[in-house]
């Protein structure tokens, strides 16, 4: 593996934080350097050279209590292409298993002399409690339906790729929103980036409600196509629910799934984006996700790059704030 040689500069003052636990508390100006930063990595890493030493001797330890494919791995890679060490927390062989509390394991991992924990976690504010706790910094990758920062990040990140900015583009976020982490974190971002926004889904998944944080809402999917820019499609969270929001998959996929016919009625330079895991045939068809308009393993990239553009700025200052 090749290691480059990278000269960052110093963290950006205007970046004082600890911990990145949400894009609520973040500004405009504090998303846009973690996507420009994200934009660096991205180029030098594209160029063949993995590795970038700039952490070493940093430790983070990946704390997930719910399953994962792409954000552990993604969180696991863009550390040690930082050049820092890793550690893979496994809650079923642990401690907890025998009566020890939360904290009390985090902080044994913590004692052990490490820097960062990166945690998902089903109940919402678990990170929060970590970071009241702990001297380490912390970052959120998924609590409960509250927040996914870097998956908003790493979303917004390919959008601006694709479109060349934020501001004036109106947004359509396809689904279960009522459960969605990956949602409130997207409406938070582009919000503040200048986006219009608009929550789709059925009416057992979408409430009025959201208009509180400032989006348009909509039950018909049809509706909206000709006039958005940008479809994020969410998967249906069945694990989260305790009731059916709708008769049947199949009911559901006639009326929000992406195929051929809508994307017909799309504007001609639609960008179609889903977090992932997709269930195919469900919010989106072969075809679509296959197709041009698609950038779903682009946002995989992505993530790789926002990911350590979070670690580097989190663990590359030596003097912080308690932010």
């Amino acid at each position: 593996m090749a290691t480059a040689t990278v000269d960052l500069g110093p963290v950006p003052d205007l970046w004082n934080r600890r911990h990145l636990l949400g894009l609520e508390d973040l500004s405009a100006e504090e998303i846009t350097l973690i996507l420009d930063k994200a934009e660096q990595f991205k180029q030098v890493i594209s160029t063949g050279d993995r590795k970038i030493p700039l952490l070493a001797g940093k430790t983070c330890v990946n704390l997930f209590f719910e399953n994962s494919t792409r954000t552990r791995n993604s969180f696991a890679l863009a550390a040690r292409r930082l050049g820092a060490d890793t550690l893979d927390f496994s809650a079923s062989t642990s401690s907890l298993s025998k009566g020890e509390t939360f904290i009390d394991t985090a902080k044994n991992i913590e004692a052990m002399g490490i820097d960062l924990v990166v945690v998902r976690h089903r109940t919402p504010g678990t990170p929060h409690l970590l970071a009241q706790n702990l001297r380490c910094g912390v970052i959120n990758a998924g609590d409960g339906a509250h927040e996914h920062p870097t998956q908003g990040l790493l979303d917004i990140m390919t959008i601006r790729q694709r479109k060349g900015r934020i501001d004036g583009l109106t947004v359509a976020l396809v689904g279960d929103i009522a459960h969605s982490r990956t949602a409130r974190s997207n409406i938070w971002g582009l919000q503040k980036l200048g986006a219009h926004v608009i929550v789709c889904g059925p009416s057992t998944l979408v409430s009025p409600q959201w208009t509180d944080l400032g989006v348009e809402y909509s039950y018909h999917l049809d509706d909206i196509l000709p006039r958005v820019d940008v479809l994020n499609l969410l998967r249906i969270q069945f694990e989260r629910q305790t009731t059916r929001p709708f008769p049947s998959v199949r009911e559901y996929a006639h009326l929000y799934a992406m195929d051929r016919h809508r994307l017909a009625k799309t504007k001609s330079d639609i960008l179609i984006l889903a977090p992932g895991p997709i269930n195919r045939g469900v919010e989106v068809t072969p075809e679509v996700a296959d197709g041009p308009y698609s950038a779903i393993l682009e946002q995989v990239t992505n993530g790789v790059a926002v990911r350590m553009a979070v670690i580097w700025l989190l663990l590359g200052k030596k003097s912080r704030s308690t932010a």
